[in-house]
């Protein structure tokens, strides 16, 4: 028996006209902020840090726990704040924190390093974004997760649009 012509050629897509754009999603409802640099939704991960000390201590896991990424070592170096803490590891230098802003509303500025009176320039530009603090000792590669929190004014903006870059057409 001969198997039955189609009506389309092969290699053609039906219906491949114009794809219409994604509907864009509603934005959220208006939050009341009294102040905008106050953190909200604060998550803090000291027990989780102090478990992971100790794991270190028991079990010697150097290696599994003092792994920070190159970029992460350099980014410290650079971009970081400077604290008062010792790294409880080596205790032999001041730990560094890097604080990092992500948010829909920023675009293509959201997941960079933030000095701490950036952050609050930010809280009165934006809505909502989070901020997360992270600790890292450059001499014995200890880094880890400190703080979580949300700062912005609540009035929800649309998102930052990408830009073109020179040598995109």
């Amino acid at each position: 028996m001969v198997p039955p012509h189609h009506s389309v050629p092969k290699g053609t897509r039906v219906g491949a006209g114009p794809r219409p754009k994604p509907a864009r999603e509603p934005l959220p409802d208006p939050e009341d902020v009294v102040d905008p640099t106050q953190p909200r939704q604060v998550v803090d991960y000291a027990m989780k840090r102090r478990a992971a000390l100790r794991t270190l201590l028991r079990q010697g896991l150097h290696e599994e726990l003092c792994d920070a990424d190159p970029m992460l070592l350099r980014t410290a170096k650079w971009h970081g704040e400077r604290s008062d803490v010792n790294c409880p590891v080596c205790r032999k230098q001041k730990l560094t924190h890097l604080t990092y802003t992500f948010g829909a509303e920023m675009g293509e500025t959201s997941g960079r390093v933030r000095s701490g009176e950036e952050v609050v320039e930010l809280a009165h530009e934006y809505g909502a974004f989070r901020v997360y603090v992270v600790e890292v000792c450059e001499r014995c590669s200890w880094n880890h997760l400190v703080l979580s929190y949300v700062l912005g004014d609540g009035r929800p903006r649309i998102p930052a649009r990408r830009t073109k870059k020179a040598w995109e057409k």
